[in-house]
């Protein structure tokens, strides 16, 4: 009898855990992509939650949550999305923060091809230059915003390759099929400096800051694992994370 109770308090207990344990349903912008899979890793080791992110473009996102889809938590690439479904409905009110401060950069995959200061802008010796979409992408935007204070976006623009998110202009310029192009740090970044290649780090002071918030959606409302999450981003650790990719928090 004795060890029948001790069994079944064992599986109660086991029981218990099954239920904490939990999916969370996350969008997470394109250029979060490698910081916010070793937050996952780092978030999943320590609560036993699962992390399943899909990654891409925050206007599609935002078009994808407003027809139904079941995300339960958006990590976007802008403070606009987020208080925008906060006021249709389709995201909980007082759940909104700013995670992460982008940071833009002019880079090529070619050693010393983009000087620190970026005059090859000028210089206009490359034949295509790849930008994220400036209608979807904060990154976009901030780029012709960059340009346009430069006086160059008349001369630069004819040589636009526009990828329709972040990840494709990184792409763009990683596989040679434009010279440079403007991406975000985080995706050239390593160990806290520029892993390949050449760049330029744009000065914040040339463009609206990328305030990248994040917000609990109406399916998630109710879910601890979530909140969990959105507690764990503000934390040291996943904090740590977010500036070696060259954020600013």
């Amino acid at each position: 009898m004795h060890s029948f109770r001790n069994l079944s308090l064992i599986l109660a207990l086991c029981a218990t855990g099954a239920v904490q344990a939990d999916d969370i349903q996350v969008a997470v912008a394109a250029n979060f992509t490698a910081p916010m899979k070793e937050i996952a890793a780092a978030f999943e080791q320590e609560t036993g939650h699962r992390v399943k992110a899909a990654y891409g473009a925050t206007g599609k996102f935002y078009a994808q949550i407003k027809n139904g889809a079941p995300f339960e938590a958006l990590l976007s690439a802008d403070d606009t999305t987020p208080a925008k479904l906060v006021a249709e409905g389709a995201a909980v009110k007082d759940t909104q923060f700013t995670y992460a401060v982008g940071t833009l950069v002019l880079w090529s995959a070619k050693p010393d091809f983009v000087d620190g200061e970026g005059k090859v802008l000028a210089d206009g010796d490359f034949q295509k230059v790849a930008i994220a979409n400036p209608k979807t992408t904060p990154y976009g935007a901030a780029t012709l915003e960059v340009l346009t204070g430069m006086g160059l976006l008349d001369a630069v623009q004819p040589k636009f390759v526009t990828g329709e998110n972040i990840a494709q202009t990184f792409q763009f310029v990683s596989t040679g099929n434009a010279e440079l192009g403007f991406v975000a740090l985080s995706q050239v970044m390593k160990d806290g400096k520029i892993a390949e290649g050449s760049a330029w780090i744009v000065p914040g002071k040339l463009h609206e800051p990328i305030r990248q918030d994040a917000v609990v959606l109406e399916p998630g409302k109710d879910k601890p694992a979530v909140v969990a999450l959105m507690d764990y981003l503000k934390g040291e650790r996943a904090q740590t994370i977010i500036r070696a990719f060259g954020y600013e928090i």
